[in-house]
């Protein structure tokens, strides 16, 4: 897929031309869509891709707020810098970054990201916008616990790319059963295969199925 150019709003793509073509297209969906209402789904902003894959790991298998304390503990060794860098993690002593209360795995995790941004594996902001999202997730995911999930929900929540799937996600697979009435879990072929309709917005249909989930 050739990576699209991002919309003033922060969209790579027209999310009214997007609900339209899903609703023509999935009529089903569609059903679904007109209870939930409009879409807004609108990507957040980072400093960077190392600021947000940072994020990410220190709240990988954590609460909210949990990780947002652990976070805080470690942006407070910078104090009073407003971000950190991948050469202030790289010079800090791992059993301080654990002292923040980061496990041994994710200051590792953390570690190998600083070094990767640095050696150019994981690209700047303005390169990542100029990728593919498999160029981007066969680049990123070589950094030690990024997987292809968090490099998906990237690619929705901070880049604003249209058509993505995360089959593997719990709330698409409980949004696409509860949607489709299937009574067990769907495995991955199924999704994709009723997803070749939704294409090329893929990631508005997913967002829909996790709102599903709450009516």
């Amino acid at each position: 897929m050739t990576a699209i150019p991002l919309a003033p709003r922060g969209l790579g793509y027209d999310p009214m031309l997007a609900c339209r073509h899903l609703r023509e297209a999935d009529p089903v969906l569609g059903a679904v869509m007109g209870r939930v209402g409009d879409c807004s789904l609108r990507p957040e902003r980072t400093q960077s891709l190392f600021a947000a894959l940072a994020r990410s790991i220190v709240y990988q298998q954590l609460s909210g707020y949990a990780a947002a304390t652990i976070l805080g503990r470690v942006h407070a060794i910078y104090a009073p810098k407003r971000s950190i860098t991948p050469h202030d993690i790289l010079g800090t002593p791992p059993e301080r970054l654990r002292a923040a209360g980061l496990s041994t795995a994710k200051t590792a995790a953390l570690r190998d990201l600083a070094a990767r941004t640095l050696d150019g594996t994981v690209p700047s902001l303005a390169a990542a916008r100029r990728m593919s999202d498999d160029d981007l997730v066969e680049r990123l995911v070589q950094v030690r616990g990024v997987g292809r999930w968090t490099v998906e929900m990237l690619l929705m929540f901070r880049l604003g790319r249209p058509d993505v799937l995360p089959v593997t996600d719990l709330g698409i697979r409980k949004g696409f059963a509860l949607t489709f009435g299937v009574r067990r879990l769907p495995a991955a072929v199924t999704i994709t295969r009723r997803a070749q309709r939704w294409r090329p917005y893929r990631s508005v249909a997913c967002w829909y199925l996790w709102r599903a989930l709450e009516l």
